[in-house]
């Protein structure tokens, strides 16, 4: 029975200096809790003791942490409402600070949220649209942690960065927006379009005009040539028909036979005629040659 008294007494006391002692990290601050109120605060690591029961202990990161806040609405300077995504990073740098007033990291954002997005509104409510989404947007939201952190003191916190994730419009203006930009688009086509039918007109214009001068250039030099090739005709002709007339006579009756005289062609003429007058002679003399008549 003594022993069994011992071991319970020993694990009694055990059970006491491990209730009593609390470690406190090197990323970690802590503040010692008695009957609820703040009793001690702990920034260095190391190993610490405590009253068991009585004495309760909170402890707090000393790492960068972050806050992803959901969107919200701003207005700019020029009346447009944007919707911005934003996030920002913090350190507690007063745990005891930190934990009379927002107590967790829960409360700390939903705070955070809310200096933030003040500060925003009053910051972008400055700036037209333009400026805010391209070249003072870094400027803008430096002034804006700068403003934070003053607020976030009060909480015992430090602002390390805010930053925008994205700037939207909201639906309702970004389908005005991009109807406008649309029919802007279209206007711009159609100009496009009438300048190209207005240059199409001219080169087809000037192309007609090219080519009825060179249809014309064209023709001109066939009756040149034309001219030039009767004039040559006639003139042999008329050197054939100084040679041997009748020859030249008989020649040229041929050949208004082989025109006229064809397959399935019917001619009704005189016998007298004297387009027939070679056909009607029994013997046709031609100079050096005799032909007989069919």
């Amino acid at each position: 029975m003594k022993q069994n008294g011992l071991i319970i007494g020993l694990v009694l006391v055990a059970s006491l200096i491990s209730a009593s002692m609390f470690t406190v990290h090197l990323t970690q601050s802590a503040v010692v809790l008695e009957l609820s109120k703040p009793k001690k605060i702990v920034i260095e690591p190391g190993l610490y003791f405590k009253i068991p029961l009585i004495q309760k202990v909170r402890y707090f990161s000393k790492q960068l942490l972050d806050n992803d806040s959901p969107p919200t609405e701003v207005l700019t300077r020029d009346k447009k409402n944007l919707l911005i995504d934003n996030f920002s990073l913090y350190r507690i740098t007063d745990p005891l600070k930190f934990l009379e007033t927002v107590r967790t990291e829960n409360g700390a954002r939903a705070r955070l949220d809310d200096i933030i997005y003040s500060e925003l509104r009053v910051e972008i409510g400055t700036h037209d649209l333009h400026e805010v989404v391209t070249e003072t947007r870094g400027a803008i939201m430096e002034k804006v942690t700068k403003e934070a952190n003053k607020k976030a003191a009060e909480y015992g916190i430090q602002m390390e960065e805010v930053r925008m994730k994205r700037i939207d419009l909201p639906p309702e203006i970004a389908n005005s927006i991009y109807n406008r930009m649309r029919t802007e688009r279209q206007r711009i086509a159609m100009e496009y379009r009438s300048e190209g039918k207005e240059e199409s007109t001219k080169i087809r214009a000037q192309t007609d005009k090219e080519k009825t001068i060179l249809v014309a250039q064209a023709y001109k030099q066939e009756q040149i040539i034309r001219g030039e090739g009767d004039g040559e005709s006639t003139k042999i002709y008329a050197e054939a028909f100084k040679k041997d007339p009748k020859f030249y006579n008989f020649i040229r009756s041929m050949e208004a036979y082989k025109k006229s005289l064809k397959t399935d062609t019917t001619i009704l003429l005189s016998e007298d005629s004297e387009f027939l007058s070679f056909l009607n002679k029994k013997k046709l003399i031609v100079p050096n040659r005799t032909l007989l008549s069919s």
